[in-house]
């Protein structure tokens, strides 16, 4: 990539309910496509619904059947969406925004700072 790229930026974050602690970060994705975005929330979606409790199961397929193209087509006017499910004291929370990513700079052949060598690799056992 040499050039910036629109995409999507893709974030699960799960809270506990019970706890006065804010969301916690579980996975981020990058997307560069509408479909390849919210296909990372309906694989998880299909993967987890069999372990949920029945509300948050049907929580999860309704958005699987109505709920994505609503999202698909927000995606397409470069909205945000969010899909929330709630099992017992959880909240699953997914993200998807547009973005633009830019290219990083290849550092092959490129001279670091001397400060880069004073890290050595830790030995573990």
């Amino acid at each position: 990539m040499t050039k910036p790229q629109r995409g999507y930026w893709c974030e699960c974050w799960t809270e506990d309910l019970t706890e006065e602690t804010g969301p916690i970060l579980l996975a981020s994705f990058d997307a560069y496509s509408v479909p390849q975005a919210d296909r990372w929330i309906a694989i998880a979606l299909r993967t987890i619904s069999p372990a949920l409790a029945p509300d948050a199961s049907q929580e999860a397929w309704e958005w699987l059947y109505d709920g994505r193209v609503t999202t698909r087509q927000a995606l397409l006017r470069s909205e945000p969406c969010t899909v929330t499910v709630t099992q017992a004291c959880t909240r699953i929370t997914w993200t998807i925004r547009p973005v633009v990513f830019l290219p990083l700079v290849h550092r092959q052949a490129a001279e670091l700072p001397p400060c880069a060598y004073d890290f050595k690799p830790q030995k573990h056992d």
